[in-house]
Formats: structure tokens, sequence, C-alpha cells
């Protein structure tokens, strides 16, 4: 019995610290978000009284939320810029931002693994549908399909998003 009780204690605790959970919000940290305008301050610190350190001009900019104080979400962004956004500037929409190193279009897919359909340019922001552990379905202006996660910014590596208990 006490053998029982030490692995569920250690199975628990582990869990729990697996991923934090926000002190305001109760939802995990870290997480991703998106810019509700295209026109949003991003603060040194967590009040209106601080100065300015970067203005968003982009609506649907994904950040990724790392802590959490009162009215105010500490983020990264794709820059790996830091800092303090007020979270009515915020929504929980996901978008992503094609990223790649080796070349300048990402291809598309009409299925995991399927037919090309198309190619998307790096440093587009796209509408995060679902994800699946390797492969991610997004859409952008009427357009639609699978693209490989590793070439996205705003889903983590192992996340799996909107996806039904039967997929």
């Amino acid at each position: 019995m006490k053998i029982f009780l030490f692995i569920t204690i250690l199975f628990t605790s582990s869990y729990l610290t697996a991923s934090d959970i926000g002190a305001e919000t109760m939802l995990e940290i870290p997480r991703f978000v998106s810019l509700k305008s295209n026109k949003s301050n991003l603060r040194i610190g967590p009040s209106e009284n601080y100065p300015i350190e970067i203005t968003y001009l982009v609506e649907d900019y994904p950040l990724m939320i790392i802590d959490e104080y009162k009215q105010w979400r500490k983020i990264i962004d794709f820059n790996n810029n830091t800092g303090w956004i007020h979270k009515r500037l915020i929504k929980g929409d996901r978008f992503v931002i094609i990223e790649t190193d080796s070349k300048k279009f990402v291809d598309i897919y009409n299925s995991v693994l399927g037919r090309k359909i198309g190619e998307i340019e790096k440093g587009n922001i796209i509408s995060l549908k679902k994800c699946k552990i390797n492969w991610c379905f997004i859409s952008k202006g009427g357009h639609k399909g699978w693209v490989n996660k590793k070439y996205l910014w705003g889903v983590k590596k192992n996340e799996i998003f909107n996806i039904n208990f039967f997929q």
C-alpha cells in the first residue's frame, strides 16, 4: 500500500509541474494567443506606466504567454521580444507564422502525407485550425491545407489541437 501511495504521489507531482498554470486565468502556461487589433503596445512592465517597447501593427500576430499579473500577460513573440501586454489586446484565436531556415516557401498538402496542392511563403501569418502530432491544418483567404508542424511558429512541438477523439 505504501508503494502504491508513493507512486501515486510521484506521478501526480510530476504531472502538476509538467506545465504551469496561470495565477489569474488558471490556464496553461506557456500558451499561444494572438493580437486582436493592428495596433497593440508591448510594455517593459505590467502597467500603462511602463514605457512602450514595441508597437505591433499586425492583427492576428501570434504570441506566447509565459506569465500573468492581474490584467497583464507577459509574452514572447516570433522574434524573441519579451514584454507585457494588456489582456484586452489579445484573443484566444490561434494563428501561426510560417518559418523556415532552408527555403523561401513551404509546401501545402491536401492531406497528411498527401498530394502537394500549393506553397506558402515564409513569414506569412495564417489561421491554425487543427494539429496532429507532426502536421497542422491551416487556412488563409479561402485557401486551406496541411503543413508540416516544423515550419510553424505558434504551436507547441507535441501539441494536438482541435482534434476530436475519433481522428
